[in-house]
């Protein structure tokens, strides 16, 4: 056996068949849940991963999944590891430019995808032909769907009769740690981006190496010996959308780990948490203060007294969640550990923000031993304090599929090791403590002075009538670029003033950081798990501003 998912997985359900892997609750207390053992979601991946081989997809060729949270979502991600077939993640938000774009970057030849809701799939909708333009310009063979099948795609089969078709034997061939797992991310500063990664990469970079905070395995076989010799008990619990590379890898850390894996088809606040205490969640994953809020408001309001005893640790990936959050959130839920993480789809995971990451010290973070700061052009490391970009050595993807220019500006190879480049710009101590700045896409030059957004954020959200907050930067005669806050106030907020929010930042951050424009918004756009979408940002605050102001 190798380092491969499919392989590892399949040696952890031989390990407890019987233990209760999957719980999907679509409406938590209504009834609507699937329950799945081991060995049930191993025959229900085995039921799907003999159809797709039987309709001719074959190992090496990709598959799209635009689907929901769902059984569905980790079946077909499992059925694609088992038949060699590369699973691509579909962000169900694009538009037709860019779900026609994905089909052509990556040559997807299936496509899976929820229907009803999606307003693409409706022959009513303006974006229907979109789906038919997929279907007749990117040549796609199979459209699976699941659910209600799209009215006028004569093309789409059904996915339970689809899994029905499948035997729930295994009998697949032979698999490696060169399997590839393609992790498409990006579409809101540009075109989507597809990180290929091999399996065995992944598995250390992203998984942890099946133990994210102890002792990586050392050989494949000691992942299901580590899971017979211990008990059950845990229950992680990913909230943002499957979509997302960094969900889909948080139930795969609890699958190599032997436990229960808890999904909602969407997160709701008052859900969420309701199943935190009937589930008897330990481990809950989210995407920063867009989600964090939500929870502390509904612990303050309708679901006061929800037991959350149970919850062990609230990790963050991919955004922030800000010392004043942090700080209410434990104050409701305190054996809670509230864990920052830094990592990307580039990188899988790099560190944990320091206890006294904030505003006054910034986002500190303790690295692993395979991440440094270099300079961008050099890739020499840093000295202590000078700024550079953050970048990991050792398990890094291939590249970036179909992109030669944009891969070799990110991947780089240095005496014989390959490195990732990543956008976050950092300096770090004598103590290799990080600090990171922000993305350098993101960067506001203003009268020459470096601002990054994510500092004048936290400084904003620390404010007592702020919910929400991103920062942008918008051109100015005078300083080339300014500062520009759009700010989301908590509901029954009196209306803040530029010169309240100025004066409250003032003994947070330097002169040149705090905005010199306030725009107020009834909410901020985010993606569904969360991340900021800084183009919205900026063109809300430049509209704000009128040229020549």
């Amino acid at each position: 056996m190798e380092y491969n998912l499919a392989d590892l997985f399949e040696s952890v359900v031989d390990a407890v068949p019987d233990r209760e892997a999957l719980v999907y609750l679509d409406h938590p207390g209504t009834g609507a849940e699937r329950r799945l053992t081991y060995a049930e979601l191993d025959a229900a991946a085995n039921r799907l991963a003999h159809h797709l081989a039987d309709s001719g997809i074959r190992p090496g060729e990709h598959l799209g999944l635009h689907l929901y949270n769902g059984v569905e979502y980790v079946q077909t991600v499992l059925a694609c590891l088992k038949a060699r077939i590369v699973p691509v993640n579909v962000n169900y938000r694009y538009v037709e430019e860019e779900l026609v774009y994905l089909s052509w970057d990556t040559v997807l030849l299936s496509f899976y995808s929820h229907s009803p809701s999606l307003p693409f799939f409706f022959s009513a909708s303006p974006l229907a032909p979109g789906l038919r333009r997929l279907l007749r310009v990117a040549g796609l063979r199979r459209l699976l769907r699941v659910g209600p099948g799209p009215a006028g795609i004569a093309a789409a089969a059904d996915f339970a009769r689809a899994e029905a078709s499948g035997s729930p034997e295994r009998g697949f061939q032979a698999r490696s740690g060169d399997d590839q797992f393609i992790i498409y991310t990006g579409g809101t500063t540009g075109m989507p981006k597809g990180v290929m990664w091999r399996q065995e990469d992944l598995f250390f970079a992203g998984l942890g190496g099946g133990a994210p905070t102890g002792e990586p395995v050392k050989t494949p076989e000691e992942l299901a010996e580590r899971v017979a010799g211990a008990g059950s008990g845990i229950t992680f619990f990913p909230t943002p959308p499957l979509m997302h590379g960094t969900s889909t890898l948080t139930a795969f850390i609890g699958f190599n780990f032997g436990q229960r894996v808890v999904l909602h088809r969407r997160f709701v606040p008052e859900e969420v948490l309701r199943t935190v205490e009937r589930e008897k969640v330990t481990s809950m994953s989210l995407v920063g203060d867009a989600m964090l809020r939500p929870l502390i408001d509904a612990l303050n309001g309708p679901m006061k007294g929800t037991d959350c005893s149970a919850l062990f640790s609230v990790s963050s990936s991919g955004a922030i969640m800000s010392e004043t959050v942090r700080r209410q959130f434990a104050g409701l839920v305190p054996n809670a550990m509230l864990l920052n993480n830094f990592g990307s789809s580039e990188s899988g995971f790099n560190g944990t923000a320091t206890e006294d990451s904030g505003p006054e010290r910034g986002f500190r973070l303790r690295v692993n031993s395979r991440t440094r700061v270099v300079d961008p052009v050099t890739h020499e490391q840093v000295a202590p304090g000078e700024t550079g970009r953050v970048a990991q050595c050792g398990h890094v993807p291939l590249g970036y599929y179909n992109d030669p220019v944009k891969t070799a500006e990110t991947f780089f190879e240095r005496d014989g090791v390959r490195w990732v480049l990543l956008g976050d710009m950092a300096t770090v101590d004598a103590d290799g403590v990080l600090t990171v700045l922000g993305r350098g896409s993101q960067c506001i030059n203003t009268g020459g002075e470096k601002v990054y957004p994510e500092e004048v954020e936290q400084a904003l959200k620390a404010h007592p009538d702020v919910y929400d907050a991103l920062v942008a930067g918008v051109p100015d005669a005078v300083w080339g670029n300014h500062v520009a806050a759009v700010v989301q106030l908590r509901a029954g907020a009196p209306r803040l003033s530029l010169s309240a929010l100025r004066t409250h930042c003032r003994t947070r951050l330097a002169g040149y950081k705090i905005p010199r424009q306030l725009v107020l918004t009834d909410a901020i756009h985010r993606s569904p798990s969360g991340k900021a979408d800084y183009r919205w940002a900026r063109e809300v605050a430049v509209a704000d501003y009128p040229a020549g102001s």
